[in-house]
């Protein structure tokens, strides 16, 4: 039996596998040469993006403008514990100079 997972960021298999009847077994057969990397292994930290945007664009990226991005290409972060107080503060928008460049990251680091 072969099974055949479509290739996409957004699928995730579960597989349960449990031996109920000893006689009869399940061989499954997966060449990683031939998958995309995973969500996990396409996922760049915050220091590898200002690196990127650093290095083509000689611009210096803070954490808050990627986060800022990252919202608005729908990449969900994780919850962040230390808020700005109150919520409705003023905070600066991401120059638009600064976003193509985190954009361009993101992309290059399959994240987008």
């Amino acid at each position: 039996m072969h099974i055949f997972i479509a290739h996409s960021r957004n699928v995730e298999t579960v597989c349960l596998l449990s031996k109920l009847n000893v006689d009869h077994h399940i061989e499954v057969e997966l060449n990683l040469y031939e998958m995309d990397s995973t969500a996990a292994e396409s996922k760049a930290a915050y220091e590898e993006i200002k690196a990127y945007v650093k290095e083509q664009t000689g611009l210096q990226v803070s954490n808050f403008y990627i986060a800022q991005v990252k919202r608005k290409c729908g990449i969900i972060e994780r919850v962040n514990y230390n808020l700005l107080k109150p919520e409705d503060s003023r905070q600066p928008n991401c120059p638009p100079e600064n976003e193509k460049a985190i954009r361009d990251a993101l992309e290059y680091f399959n994240m987008i």
